[in-house]
């Protein structure tokens, strides 16, 4: 039997220039290393090449199979699964509209449509000046701040077409935007880096952080026996413990 093996062929992929390679050579031997088994550091790889480029982009996937002794095929079978990456360069701010059903409904469908007639572009395209890129997204998992928009993963609650086309409006004149919760924003790049594993060095970011807002904690609330806001100790759900003593 001849020594032959099955697959697609490698992308054609031009590597890396050394300084570049060198440079991510070091990063990737930190992050293969958190791991017992090499190739479970493919995610957090893929988020190192995007923080490069933008995407990820063939050299991208040459390089992860490298490091990984995985094949392209491998390699671009997870990066075309998981949606966080992307194939077409980012703009410097990424601009993810929920069109999930809650937000669809309270109005994200109306914000995607009319950013897109905003920006001049469609799903998954950048601007000309690279500036901001557009994308419907799923989920942002914040459906009780719906309609929600997240710029480079940090949330913009309970927006309108008018307060979206305005952020986008302020993003490209470099006007700073605060996100209604989480840190101060980055670029895209420096966001993937971080996703990456790679700590934010950025002064008071991970305080910024923070956690659930009050509409997430509500329930959390009303669930351990708190009165219902407006009334006098109305529970809309008693503690366990409530009713069940001998």
């Amino acid at each position: 039997m001849s020594n032959v093996e099955l697959g697609l062929p490698a992308l054609p992929a031009k590597p890396y220039p050394a300084d570049v390679r060198a440079r991510l050579d070091a990063d990737a031997r930190e992050l293969i290393g958190r791991y017992p088994v090499a190739r479970s550091a493919l995610l957090p790889l893929l988020h190192l090449v995007q923080a490069e480029e933008g995407c990820v982009t063939p050299t991208g996937i040459r390089f992860c199979a490298e490091q990984l002794e995985l094949t392209t095929a491998e390699v671009t079978a997870v990066a075309t699964f998981y949606t966080m990456y992307r194939r077409r360069p980012a703009g410097t701010y990424h601009v993810g509209v929920c069109t999930n059903t809650l937000c669809a409904v309270l109005g994200g469908d109306q914000i995607f449509d009319e950013l897109q007639q905003h920006l001049g572009i469609k799903n998954n395209e950048t601007t000309a000046d690279g500036e901001i890129s557009i994308e419907h997204i799923e989920c942002n998992a914040a459906c009780d701040y719906a309609p929600v928009v997240m710029v480079n993963w940090e949330f913009f609650d309970n927006q309108t077409p008018e307060s979206a086309r305005q952020l986008v409006d302020d993003l490209r004149a470099g006007v700073p935007a605060v996100p209604t919760r989480g840190a101060k924003l980055c670029s895209f790049k420096e966001s993937s880096r971080i996703l990456a594993g790679f700590p934010d060095e950025r002064p008071g970011a991970v305080d910024e952080s923070g956690a659930g807002g009050a509409p997430s904690l509500a329930g959390l609330r009303l669930a351990k026996g708190e009165a219902l806001p407006g009334t006098a100790g109305t529970k809309v759900v008693s503690p366990r413990h409530e009713g069940t003593e001998a």
